[in-house]
């Protein structure tokens, strides 16, 4: 091999400056740090995923569905009747439930005859609640009772009231236990999309 064919082979190996490799090792230090930001602030403060276990809201929400749960609407609003929220089960905040608000804070609920009726400021006289949710519709729920939720309590029970573990069963829910609603299914492909309230 000519003096020229050596100097060329040697010249063709790639060099890394030390300079090169801090550049190098600054830019993907600084892509994991704007990740951080972005995604940290979103996974814990804004969405969060939620897996539903069990059949308490079967069908219209089954075992194993994966869900996208909204917590940043509640800071700029109160829950409203009829919306699916997540949170922290009250007797073990370990554990987080999924189910659908019935009674609103100040409300009385009144379950009588298999029928839900609603006692407010506004309907003093009490109002029956429509319920297109069950299946089948018009579905009976029981037992008896009445319950008068305080400033800060919701009354929540779930889609499959025959399997349900609720404010039946372990009373109102406050406020600060609501991790945030239900409003995208990621999983199941087939039931993906925005989870209507």
């Amino acid at each position: 091999m000519s003096q020229d064919e050596q100097n060329e082979q040697k010249t063709s190996v790639p060099f890394i400056s030390a300079g090169g490799l801090r550049r190098d090792v600054w830019e993907i230090f600084k892509i994991l740090l704007i990740s951080f930001v972005i995604v940290v602030p979103i996974r814990y403060f804004i969405v969060q995923p939620f897996i539903v276990r069990g059949s308490s809201m079967e069908p219209n929400f089954e075992d194993q569905e994966y869900l996208i749960i909204d917590e940043i609407s509640y800071y700029f609003r109160n829950p409203e009747r009829g919306e699916t929220v997540v949170f922290r089960y009250p007797r073990d905040p370990r554990q987080y439930f999924i189910k659908r608000i019935i009674g609103l804070p100040g409300e009385r609920v009144e379950i009588a005859d298999g029928k839900i009726k609603i006692y407010n400021v506004e309907k003093r006289d009490g109002f029956a609640i429509e319920e297109p949710y069950l299946v089948p519709e018009g579905f009976l729920t029981g037992p008896a009772i009445n319950v008068q939720l305080g400033k800060d309590e919701f009354f929540v029970l779930g889609d499959n009231r025959a399997a349900s573990s609720d404010s039946r069963i372990w009373g109102s829910l406050k406020k600060d236990f609501i991790t945030g609603r239900a409003i995208f299914r990621a999983w199941p492909l087939t039931r993906f999309g925005i989870v209507p309230d």
